[in-house]
């Protein structure tokens, strides 16, 4: 993999799982692939090994933050609580790995909360950057998800925090997903002087996974799912799943029905929301796609 990735002219790569520290070998890729010159982050829950977080903390810290970057996916403790343990761990981990540290916050409910991230940032020392994601549908599966018609929802409840982000220096950073109109422009306003930047896009997030096959983002797990043998480079993978992404907008440009013909989305500024959002309509319709779509759909289909 990091031949591959000198290869493509890739300078960064992020370990994900699962969780990836549970892998007997994990700091022994991660002080690799910087040695190869290869920038590492690495996605965790913070739960960590005693003997993982002995070795992480031996090994890792003597590595400056820049080449090596974490980002610890919390959960509210009050709404997701989990055990005594669990927390301690996440704890532990945040004590020694803090600065080396951003937060991933995955928003999956319409009432979520925000207050124990920036205590958590405060206390830690950790990285002044929030990474917002919105839980998306997996095509063929029944997961919990932000509907598109909630989204607008999910963004005044941030635009609620932005005093108590600013006043703790928290820059919210936008994952894919979020469509730009749905932000009034009082929220679009704020979100750029406090952060100097907002995409709205979607577009291939390469995962390649154990068994060395790829595709082309979680949500897409399942679909199109190949080899990563049948590629000379990345970016024959990103230009593969960027066509297909294309082919499955064809007929629906976004989440929306205002997306056709949304003069943001034909100038690149948003891409019309979550393309699993799309794929996962049409999972639930007639079978009337293109075939190299379609065919894809049958398996994902859920028996009724």
């Amino acid at each position: 993999m990091a031949d591959l990735l000198q290869v493509s002219g890739e300078r960064r790569v992020s370990l994900l799982g699962g969780e990836p520290s549970l892998h007997p070998d994990f700091v022994d890729f991660v002080l690799y692939l910087i040695e190869r010159n290869i920038e590492v982050s690495v996605f965790t829950n913070g739960i960590l090994s005693e003997s993982t977080l002995e070795k992480v903390k031996e090994h890792l810290t003597v590595i400056t933050p820049g080449p090596l970057n974490f980002v610890c996916n919390l959960n509210d403790p009050e709404q997701t609580r989990g055990s005594a343990q669990a927390t301690r761990r996440v704890h532990q981990f945040l004590s020694i790995m803090g600065p080396w540290t951003s937060v991933g916050f995955n928003i999956y409910r319409l009432d979520f909360r925000l207050e124990f991230i920036c205590d958590l940032v405060s206390r830690y020392g950790m990285k002044r950057h929030l990474r917002l994601g919105i839980a998306h549908p997996v095509p063929g599966q029944k997961n919990c998800y932000i509907h598109p018609k909630d989204i607008g929802q999910v963004i005044q409840r941030l635009y609620s925090y932005r005093n108590l982000l600013e006043r703790f220096r928290i820059k919210p950073g936008l994952d894919c997903g979020f469509p730009i109109c749905r932000f009034s422009d009082e929220q679009l306003g704020w979100l750029y002087r406090l952060t100097g930047q907002a995409g709205f896009g979607c577009a291939p997030a390469i995962d390649i996974s154990p068994d060395m096959h790829v595709y082309c983002c979680f949500p897409f797990s399942q679909f199109h799912r190949r080899s990563i043998f049948d590629f000379d480079s990345l970016g024959q993978v990103r230009d593969y799943y960027a066509e297909l992404l294309a082919k499955v907008r064809e007929e629906l440009p976004g989440i929306y029905d205002e997306c056709d013909g949304c003069v943001h989305l034909q100038e690149g500024v948003c891409a019309g929301g979550g393309s699993c959002q799309i794929l996962s309509r049409f999972v639930d319709e007639a079978p009337v796609r293109l075939p190299e779509i379609e065919s894809e759909l049958q398996e994902l289909r859920l028996p009724s």
